[in-house]
């Protein structure tokens, strides 16, 4: 029969080889003795550990007794993660589990503490809730993890009589750049705006990517009166600065919309609700603005979803009409093309301006429907025109830089040309300005197809935030409309109007027609024939028609 000093001895030999840290502890948590392991794992030499309390390896605070001995009788039998603190004060997760010794057998009441080492498991499970609350591409929190950080934000401010503010950026036209340089591309400019975003905010502040080409920041610790203003003006120029990317430099512009705390919500998802409502405002203003919530934006914001939905239903039943507005000679005085103008007269809503719709359109994924349907429309009525008249016209419609992006809308062109019957000459494609500034080598090829197709290319609203006709050498543009904005500032003889005499000068040499768009008087008129301006268009014309109106209108015009 095997001796108890035989028994101790191979207990003993059996706790030396496990590869798990085994402490033993008298009734009071301290240690009596460790195995190899625990010395291994925690860097103690046996003798520096013995003696001592259990807590001095706890990296955690362990629930003690009011006398000060760690309270392991309650934790025995239970299965947990707890820390540990290396002798080098490192610490490193364990699973832990307390046994209790009763005392039989000549041992010591007491308790056995077994742990081993899960580095790698809290690795894994912090990494997999890192990607779950992390954006993939920018390392940035994602909006799950936003709005847990602004509950938690919340919850501080209320304690404080300081406000916080959140703000969202929307970087303008960045499906643009996917579309015509590549994903690549765009997601290298994502990345610069993150980073730059971060070098903005202070330590205290939160940046988070909520999805493609949106950002929200959390600005912490904000006084009531602070000059929130000025802040985002410094990030208009900071974070939206050039950016070159592969040897494209692209002019980088955002829609913000901003929120205080506690004036503008209360919860989370309120604040991001209103924060996103100011944003679309800035959009609508015109993109690369910055607006802050306010209560009346909740009106707008119901009222542009009705909008969307009405407008889907009247691109489906038919409501959407089109109207014409001719387009003068100013040197003969006839009229030599036309304009389609979209009208929307809803049975509900009434008569709703293009200003209003177009936008809606757009954000609404509805563009390329009613493109399409203006181009077609257009060119059929085209040729009811020309029957009429008994002579030729040209058409001009406007194109959306969605429908210009996709490859398909070159067929679309070719086919309505040719269903109407009409010669490619007599259509004008009118493009906005803003496209050529911050595209790049697809938009040219596109330009050069419709070129082939024997389209000509029109640049509708010129000067409108730009003023020079520089770039226009880079693509292959037939006509420049000035913007009526310059027009209306021709009030008598003696004004001197020297943009619109610029852009008249500097686009004959270039080789380009100019027409003047929004001529409403004599004196504009005779400004504009005395300067050499080719073509009119305006209500001291005509406004747009119908097209039944557009012979008789002509006629008379014509003289």
């Amino acid at each position: 029969m095997e001796s108890r000093t035989e028994g101790a001895a191979l207990r003993r030999s059996i706790l030396d080889t496990l590869p798990f840290s085994i402490i033993a502890t008298d009734a009071r948590g301290r240690i009596v003795t460790v195995n190899p392991a625990t010395a291994a794992l925690l860097g103690y030499d046996h003798d520096e550990l013995v003696g001592a309390p259990l807590t001095v390896v706890d990296g955690a605070r362990r629930r003690l007794y009011p006398d000060g001995a760690p309270a392991l009788a309650d934790a025995g039998g239970h299965d947990i993660e707890w820390v540990y603190r290396r002798r080098d004060g490192t610490k490193v997760p364990v699973q832990e589990a307390i046994v209790p010794l009763d005392g039989e057998d000549g041992v010591e009441p007491g308790f056995l503490v077994v742990a081993y080492d899960i580095t790698h498991r809290a690795q894994t499970r912090d990494h997999v809730e890192h990607l779950a609350t992390h954006d993939s591409l920018t390392n940035l929190p994602n909006r799950s993890l936003l709005l847990r950080h602004l509950e938690g934000a919340l919850e501080r401010a209320q304690q404080t009589s300081l406000h916080l503010a959140l703000v969202l950026l929307d970087l303008d036209h960045f499906k643009r750049i996917n579309d015509s340089l590549g994903h690549h591309i765009g997601d290298e400019l994502l990345v610069v705006v993150a980073e730059r975003l971060l070098a903005w905010t202070r330590a205290g502040d939160l940046v988070a990517r909520l999805g493609g080409d949106e950002f929200a920041i959390v600005l912490h610790d904000v006084p009531p009166y602070a000059d929130l203003e000025r802040r985002l003006e410094e990030l208009m120029v900071d974070v939206l600065a050039p950016v070159v990317v592969h040897g494209y430099e692209l002019a980088v512009t955002g829609s913000i919309g901003g929120i205080r705390y506690p004036a503008d919500g209360e919860d989370p998802a309120t604040l991001l609700k209103h924060a996103d409502i100011a944003m679309y405002e800035a959009k609508a203003a015109g993109r690369n603005a910055v607006r802050w919530f306010e209560a009346g934006m909740l009106k707008d914001d119901d009222g542009r979803l009705a909008l969307s939905a009405a407008l889907r239903q009247a691109l489906e039943q038919g409501e959407l009409s089109l109207a014409y507005q001719p387009q003068l000679d100013l040197a003969t005085g006839k009229v030599v093309g036309v304009e389609a103008l979209a009208r929307w007269t809803s049975p509900t809503l009434g008569p709703v301006p293009p200003d209003r719709f177009i936008p809606v359109a757009e954000d609404g994924g509805m563009i390329t429907h009613l493109g399409n349907w203006v181009l077609r429309t257009a060119c059929e009525a085209l040729v009811r025109m020309q029957e009429e008249l008994g002579h030729p016209l040209r058409l001009a419609v406007n194109v959306s830089p969605r429908q210009l992006q996709a490859r398909a809308w070159l067929d679309e062109i070719a086919d309505a040309i040719a269903t109407a019957g009409i010669a490619p000459a007599q259509l004008e494609v009118e493009i906005t300005e803003g496209l050529l500034i911050e595209d790049h080598g697809d938009v040219v090829a596109m330009l050069e197809s419709l070129r082939s197709l024997g389209v000509s290319i029109v640049v509708d609203d010129f000067g409108r935030g730009y003023s020079s006709l520089a770039y226009l050498t880079k693509f292959p543009i037939d006509k420049i409309k000035i913007d009526r904005s310059f027009i209306s500032e021709i009030t008598c003889a003696d004004t001197d109007a020297a943009i619109v005499d610029a852009i008249i000068v500097m686009a004959h040499a270039l080789g380009m027609t100019v027409v003047a768009e929004g001529v409403e008087t004599a004196v504009q008129e005779r400004y504009l024939r005395e300067r050499g301006c080719d073509e009119v268009q305006g209500y001291r014309y005509s406004p747009g028609v119908a097209v039944d109106d557009v012979v008789q209108v002509t006629r008379a015009l014509s003289g």
